[in-house]
């Protein structure tokens, strides 16, 4: 089994990069910064080396999504009245959990809360970097 990941197409007029990745998940950038991944079969990997390269081309790919999110993230900031921690909305940040938890079964709600509050930090702390510089 060979899952495919399709992110949704981001409504930056810039395309995003292709990602290059070690381990065979083969990745692209595909118009309008979408990004298509061929998920690795876990069955088929045979070898600790095998299975590191495999997570190491995921984390390639997490991380060009994290960056793409910190840069829409970056743009609620400055739309919303108050941005930074100050402007954090707890109700969206639960159905922002909830609703990956629906894809992430294994990793339930309480993990990805743990997981989505160090994302939305880093994410808040990177807007309020650059809107310094």
């Amino acid at each position: 089994m060979n899952d495919q990941l399709d992110a949704p197409a981001a409504p930056a007029p810039d395309a995003a990069p292709a990602v290059s990745t070690p381990g065979g998940v083969p990745s692209a950038a595909g118009p309008a910064g979408e990004l298509r991944v061929a998920l690795p079969d876990t069955a088929g990997l045979r070898t600790i080396g095998e299975a590191r390269a495999a997570i190491d081309g995921i984390d390639a790919v997490l991380a060009a999504l994290l960056e793409r999110r910190v840069a829409v993230a970056g743009v609620v900031q400055r739309l919303k009245p108050v941005g930074g921690f100050a402007g954090r909305d707890a109700a969206r940040e639960r159905a922002i959990v909830e609703a990956m938890a629906a894809h992430a079964p294994s990793l339930g709600a309480e993990r990805l809360a743990r997981i989505m509050t160090a994302v939305i930090e880093a994410g808040l702390d990177a807007a309020d970097e650059s809107a310094r510089a």
